[in-house]
C-alpha cells in the first residue's frame, strides 16, 4: 500500500501517528494511505515556517517574483501530470482537472507581479519638511485548510499571494485526495524556493485545531463546509489570528421570461453536474419564472441522459464519481425522499449509475422543489438539480435573498435593464449574467456573503494580497541642509 509523506522543510516526511485510506472513486479501491499529524508534527511544519521566514521575508521582490515564474513554468510543464493527480484521488474526469490546473495558474500568474501589487503610497511635504508613504509587510507564518474539491486550484489561491508576499505558508489539504498537495510542493522547491517557505501537513481536526491555537500561525484560510467555516472563524479569531473562512453554497440560476431557453438548459446542464456537483460554485438551484417553467424543465431533462458518466481517465466521460461512498449515497438519499416532501423527480439519477464498485450516481433533476424541503434547505454537493417555480422577478429575488447562503448566482435574460437591476439587488457576493458559474479572473477576489463568508476578505486577487499583509504608514522629517549646523556637505544658501 502506497503511502503518502507530509512535505516539511523542503522533503517528504513520514508520520508518526495514525492514517487514514485514500481511494481511487471509480474503482472504490484504496490505493494509499495519508498519515494524519499529530500536535507534534504540525508544531514542526510551524517551527520550519519561522525559521524560514526571517530570510524569505527579506529576500528582494524581484528575487520572488522570479522565483514564482520559474513555478508558473513548472506547473505549465507539468499540467497533465497534476491534472491525472487529481483525476486518480478525487474522480473528476481530467478535462475538468485540467481547467482546475488552469485557474491555479491563473493565480500564480497574479501573484508574479507582486513588485508592483505591494507598491505603496508616498506624500512629500504633507506638512514642513514632513513626507508620509505607506508600506505593506507580510504577517509571519501563515496556513490554509483546503477542501477535497479543487485539491490543486485552491492550494494555489492561497499560497501563491501567501509567499509572493514574503510569509510562509503550513498547508493542511483534505486527507480525501492529499497528492496534488506533495506535487505542488516539489514544484515550488524546484523553483528554487527556499526549504520551510511551504509545508505540507495531512491530517483531521487534531490537525486543524493545532493550526487554529498555534500561537506562531498569524493568519488562516479556509475553503469548505459552513459549520467548519463557522468553526475555523471563532476559533481563529478567539487565538489572535486574522482569518479568512469560506463556506457553502446554494447557488440559484434565475431565468426569466425572455431568456434563451437552449441556453440556459445547456448552462444548467454544465453547472450542475460538472465535476458531479462537487462545487462551491455549481447550481444546485434553477429558478423558472413565470411561463418559461415547463419548456426549461423539459430542455433540461432532454439534456440529461447525454451527460456520459464514467471514470476520471474516459477521454469521452462528462461526469466522474464523487469523492466519496457516503456522499454518493447521500444524493440518492435525498433524491428518494423528494417525492415524499411533495417535489417531482423528472430524471432519476439512481437509474443512470454505471455498474461496478466506483462511487457513481447519473445525474437527477427534481421539480416543483420550494424551501423548506431538504432538497432546497441542504447543500447537497452532489449531481442533484431542483427546479423552484415562481410567479415574478420579485418572487425570484426574495427567494434568493432569503437564502441563508451567499456564494454565486446567475441570471438568464435578454434583458440588460433586468440584469442591471439584479445585479445591484440581489445579496450574493459573484454574480453571472448569462454566465452559468461566475468565478471570478484571478485579478478580482472570489467571496460569497452571508453564511458563504466568515470574515470580511475575500480569497485571491488583490484582497488576497491584504490579508496576507499589513499596513504601516511612516510619517518622517529631516534636518533641511541648508539650515543644519552640522556640515553635511550641501552647499549653504542663507
Amino acid at each position: 500500500m502506497r503511502t503518502i509523506a507530509h512535505w516539511i522543510n523542503g522533503a517528504p516526511v513520514e508520520g508518526s501517528g495514525g492514517t487514514a485510506p485514500v481511494y481511487n472513486p471509480a474503482t472504490g479501491e484504496q490505493t494509499a494511505e495519508v498519515p494524519l499529524a499529530d500536535v507534534a508534527q504540525v508544531d514542526w511544519a510551524v517551527a520550519a515556517a519561522k525559521t524560514a521566514f526571517p530570510v524569505w521575508s527579506a529576500t528582494p521582490l524581484s528575487a520572488r517574483a522570479e522565483m514564482l515564474f520559474r513555478f508558473r513554468e513548472l506547473l505549465d510543464g507539468n499540467r497533465k501530470e497534476l491534472a491525472a493527480v487529481v483525476s486518480s484521488e478525487h474522480g473528476k474526469v481530467l478535462s475538468d482537472a485540467m481547467g482546475e490546473v488552469a485557474r491555479g495558474i491563473e493565480n500564480v500568474e497574479f501573484a508574479c507581479g507582486i513588485p508592483n501589487l505591494l507598491k505603496g503610497d508616498f506624500s512629500e511635504q504633507a506638512a514642513s519638511g514632513v513626507d508620509v508613504y505607506s508600506l505593506r509587510q507580510p504577517l509571519g507564518v501563515v496556513a490554509g485548510i483546503t477542501p477535497f474539491n479543487f485539491p490543486a486550484m485552491v492550494p494555489l489561491w492561497m499560497l501563491a499571494n501567501a509567499i509572493a508576499c514574503g510569509n510562509t505558508f503550513v498547508h493542511k489539504p483534505s486527507e480525501k485526495d492529499p497528492s496534488a498537495s506533495l506535487m505542488i510542493a516539489d514544484l515550488v522547491k524546484r523553483a528554487g524556493v527556499p526549504d520551510g517557505v511551504l509545508n505540507v501537513v495531512h491530517g483531521d481536526a487534531v490537525a486543524v485545531n493545532r493550526i487554529l491555537e498555534h500561537p506562531d500561525i498569524a493568519a488562516v484560510s479556509f475553503v469548505g463546509s459552513t459549520p467548519v467555516a463557522r468553526h475555523v472563524y471563532e476559533t481563529g479569531t478567539r487565538n489572535h489570528k486574522r482569518v479568512q473562512a469560506l463556506g457553502g453554497a446554494k447557488n440559484h440560476m434565475v431565468v426569466l421570461p425572455d431568456a434563451d431557453i437552449g441556453m440556459a438548459a445547456d448552462a444548467a446542464v454544465s453547472a450542475g453536474f460538472g465535476s458531479a456537483g462537487q462545487r462551491c460554485m455549481a447550481i444546485s438551484v434553477v429558478v423558472a419564472v413565470g411561463a418559461v417553467a415547463d419548456d426549461l424543465v423539459a430542455a433540461i431533462a432532454e439534456r440529461v441522459p447525454n451527460v456520459r458518466v464514467g471514470p476520471g481517465d474516459d477521454p469521452e466521460a462528462e461526469m466522474g464519481p464523487l469523492v466519496t461512498r457516503e456522499l454518493r449515497d447521500r444524493s440518492a438519499d435525498v433524491v428518494n425522499g423528494a417525492a415524499a416532501e411533495g417535489a417531482t423527480v423528472v430524471v432519476d439519477g439512481r437509474d443512470r449509475t454505471p455498474e461496478g464498485d466506483g462511487f457513481f450516481i447519473g445525474c437527477s433533476v427534481v421539480d416543483h422543489v420550494q424551501p423548506g424541503m431538504r432538497l432546497y434547505d441542504e447543500e447537497i454537493f452532489g449531481p442533484v438539480l431542483s427546479i423552484v417555480r415562481v410567479d415574478t422577478y420579485d418572487d425570484a429575488l426574495r427567494l434568493v435573498n432569503d437564502n441563508p447562503y451567499g456564494n454565486g448566482v446567475a441570471i438568464f435574460t435578454r434583458d440588460g435593464g433586468a440584469a442591471r437591476r439584479f445585479q445591484s439587488d440581489v445579496q450574493v457576493g459573484m454574480v453571472g449574467v448569462n454566465v452559468p458559474i461566475p468565478v471570478p479572473v484571478s485579478y478580482y477576489s472570489f467571496g460569497g456573503w452571508k453564511a458563504s463568508l466568515f470574515g470580511d476578505t475575500h480569497m485571491y486577487g488583490p484582497e488576497g494580497i491584504h490579508f496576507y499583509t499589513r499596513g504601516k504608514v511612516v510619517t518622517s522629517r529631516w534636518p533641511d541642509p541648508a539650515t543644519s549646523e552640522v556640515d553635511l556637505g550641501f552647499p549653504q544658501h542663507r
